[in-house]
Parts: C-alpha cells; structure tokens; sequence
C-alpha cells in the first residue's frame, strides 16, 4: 500500500481548486458555476487554497498531495505562486508540459491516464490577450519598446510570446524587465538565453519605484507598459511612483482587475494628457480559466464556447470605478 506523506481530505464531489492568496474574492466563486452550467459539468464544485506569496515549501507540497492522492480532486488553477509551487513539488508532479519545463512554472494542475500534469498556460493566454488589443504590426508602426514589471509567471509568458511571433513586425526591438528578486531576474534571464531572439532584453535589479519611474520615462513613443508585478492586487501599492510619466501614445496594461489597482489608477490619470491606452485584466483572467478549465476537465475549448463563456462572465463582471483621489492626478 503506498504511503501518502500528508492528510488528505477525500472530497465527495469532483472539486476544482484555485490555489491563490485571496481567492474568496475572485469573480471565479460566482462565474465558475455559471460555467459549470453551460458545459454540463454541474457536478463539478470550485475550492479556494490561500496561501501567503512564497509560502513555506511544506505548504505547496500539501496542496498537491490533495490534488495527487484524492481521485475527486481534479486538479486546479495556479495564481501567484507558480514559480513556487513548482520549486517546491517538482518531484510531485508525473508529467510537466514542456511550457513548464521551459519557464519553471506550473498556473495548471490536471490528471490525464492516472497520472499528474503541469502546465505553464500563460504563453498562450497573455499571447492571446495581447493579440486582442495589438494589431498586427504594432511595433513596426511605432518603434515602441516593452517594459514588463516583474519577472515572474507572466515576465517569462509574454517574453515568450514575443519571441514566437514570426513576424518581425510584431517583436518589439527592446524587452525591459524590472525585479525587485534578483533570483527571478536571472530564472528569466536563462530562459531567454536558452532560446533564438534577435529581441533586446534589459534585466533590472530594482526595489526602488523611483528607479522604475526613470526606465519608464526614458521608453520612446508607442511603448508598453505591463504591471505583472501582483502590485495593487496581491500586495499593496504600484510598481512606479505617483510621479512617473508614461509613454506617449503608449498602452498601459494592467493584468489585474480587481484590488487597489494603483497602477490602473495612475494610468488613468494621465490618459489624456499622454493620450494612452489603458488595459486592465478581465480579458486575461477569463483567457486564464478557460484555458486551464479546458486541461483539467478534458473539453475541447472551440471558439464559439469561448466566447460564449466570456459573455457569461462578463454579465458578472465588477465595475472599475476610478477613485477620486486618482482622478485629477498628474505627475509633478
């Protein structure tokens, strides 16, 4: 009889689990049954894992023992400890995607044949939401660069995403990356080395969101600019300062949509006055779910569910609403 290393609890319906820091709060807990309901998987129940960011490694490794050991725990969607999870539980997993392998994250936990799979989906969702609101040729038009906040899960996707795109027209020639973990700087780092580019990458060891606020004004025209920090979210503030200017003409994409949204809200302040355009994360969340939803229940997710599911979604969605303290805000 083999012997499982932590309690389990066996679950008597098929559980599906988000693994978060506040998950009670996420729009999944009123959209997942919903989603449930037009896929015919009714029988399927939703279960949030909080933990801490960077929770203890015994932690991770218990969360996937329930997941491993229990035939009605199906697996689960990632968020935020990605990087750890895998770090942690690594030789707990049967099968890692190469998506996994390459980036050293697992956002997906499913089962296919009795044995448990790690997937790295967030080359494909935050590829398909970026598709969503650059056209074609974006970077050759404008000559913009791209300055992601944060070198984690997300960094090291949308990196990715850039890479594999054929056209060079849709590569931007520069790919700025800031960190306040040196260790995750360099994961990233040795990712991209790893692979063909003719992408510039520039890899900032920083704490300091003043010194974010000189790389960001220093971007030419055009540019994007990502917080992929869990800033605003996860943890509290923005990764720049209240006086830091985005770029002319540039985009501003939040990955998040709910929380403080410090970075959204300064966005917003200056959309006129740099005549920006601000994305916030609903887009990418629902990409995110459905796409790991897809892996763990084993359906087909064709275009016409996709959008079907967004639209039931989106009836639930919780309205951004700028706060006043941000409304009239301008860098000094």
């Amino acid at each position: 009889m083999q012997q499982i290393p932590y309690h389990i609890v066996t679950k008597k319906v098929p559980t599906f689990y988000f693994v978060g820091v506040t998950t009670g709060q996420s729009s999944i807990m009123k959209v997942f049954p919903r989603w449930m309901e037009a896929l015919g998987r009714l029988d399927v129940v939703i279960e949030g894992i909080d933990h801490k960011p960077h929770d203890e490694r015994q932690a991770y490794r218990r969360t996937v023992t329930q997941m491993k050991y229990d035939p009605l725990s199906l697996g689960a969607l990632v968020t935020t400890h990605k990087i750890d999870l895998l770090e942690a539980a690594r030789d707990m997993f049967d099968e890692l995607h190469s998506s996994s392998q390459l980036t050293g994250e697992v956002s997906s936990i499913s089962k296919r044949d009795g044995k448990l799979w790690g997937h790295a989906k967030d080359p494909i969702t935050s590829g398909l939401s970026l598709d969503a609101f650059l056209e074609p040729g974006y970077f050759a038009r404008t000559g913009g660069d791209f300055l992601c906040f944060g070198a984690g899960g997300s960094g090291k996707a949308m990196a990715l995403h850039f890479i594999n795109k054929k056209d060079r027209g849709d590569r931007p020639k520069r790919f700025i990356v800031t960190n306040r973990s040196e260790g995750r700087l360099l994961g990233m780092k040795a990712m991209v080395e790893s692979l063909e580019t003719d992408i510039e990458f520039i890899f900032v060891h920083t704490a300091d969101p003043r010194v974010n606020d000189m790389v960001m004004v220093s971007l030419p025209e055009g540019s994007i600019v990502v917080n992929a920090t869990g800033m605003g979210k996860d943890a509290p503030g923005s990764p720049v300062t209240g006086n830091g200017v985005f770029p002319l003409n540039g985009i501003a994409w939040e990955i998040n949509y709910r929380g403080e949204l410090d970075f959204w809200h300064q966005a917003m302040a200056q959309k006129e006055s740099r005549n920006l355009f601000i994305e916030d994360g609903w887009l990418y969340f629902v990409h995110g779910w459905t796409q790991v939803i897809a892996e763990v229940l084993h359906i087909d997710l064709d275009p016409d569910t996709f959008n079907h599911l967004n639209q039931l979604a989106s009836d639930l969605r919780p309205p951004l609403v700028l706060k006043p303290r941000h409304a009239g805000q301008s860098p000094s």
